[in-house]
């Protein structure tokens, strides 16, 4: 994957942190006919590997056994740009701020259990904050049964576009467009991601996005 080093996410922890932020991932495997299958699962990075749980029996399984070369994918729509952002008339000037992470790796089933319930333990951490439930270990029965996917990243790269190319007075005055079309609300999840923040209903920056 080729990136503008501008646009390309410098900080393996800022990747990792991105990554455990976000609700869903892409895995891709290629199927019995050689075709990509794309399936969006949950998922969670942790110590070097992404990890996804699964019904035993499915595809997906049956492909990566089969050839354990497989794509990972996690991304953030932040905002699209409308085209008279930038011009009257010409539509070809439209763009979208974004955050995206892209992992190609091999993937294997996870048999140890104790592995196992770490992955899935870092799961419900991620996805259920607030607690309320019982940690699994690796004797319950629920461990055995359930199928454990670690994709091992052999390359891992992380691009972005959230204003960090524009020099601060255009980030600002695109802040304010963005406030006019969404609203003060909406606006601030945006401008946020951004380093933005709504002082007195006008933008102010507070910190450069640097990821």
């Amino acid at each position: 994957m080729q990136l503008v080093k501008k646009l390309e996410i410098q900080s393996k922890s800022n990747i990792i942190e991105f990554l455990n932020s976000q609700p869903v991932g892409r895995v891709c495997s290629i199927d019995s006919n050689g075709f990509p299958q794309i399936i969006p699962m949950n998922f969670v990075y942790l110590d070097g590997s992404v990890y996804m749980h699964s019904h035993p029996f499915g595809e997906k399984l049956d492909n990566i056994r089969r050839n354990p070369r497989v794509g990972f994918e996690v991304d953030q729509h932040v905002c699209f740009l409308p085209s008279y952002y930038f011009h009257p008339t010409d539509a070809s000037q439209a763009d979208t701020l974004y955050i995206s992470v892209v992992i190609k790796g091999s993937a294997e089933m996870v048999h140890d259990d104790e592995e196992k319930a770490r992955a899935l333990n870092a799961l419900m951490e991620k996805y259920q904050k607030e607690g309320r439930y019982e940690a699994l270990d690796s004797g319950m029965p629920v461990v055995r049964e359930v199928a454990i996917i670690k994709v091992i990243p052999a390359e891992m790269r992380g691009k972005y576009k959230i204003g960090q190319h524009w020099a601060r007075a255009y980030r600002l005055k695109m802040a304010q467009k963005i406030i006019e079309r969404e609203g003060l609300h909406a606006a601030s999840t945006i401008l946020d991601v951004m380093g933005i923040q709504i002082q007195d209903g006008l933008p102010v920056v507070k910190k450069d996005p640097v990821l």
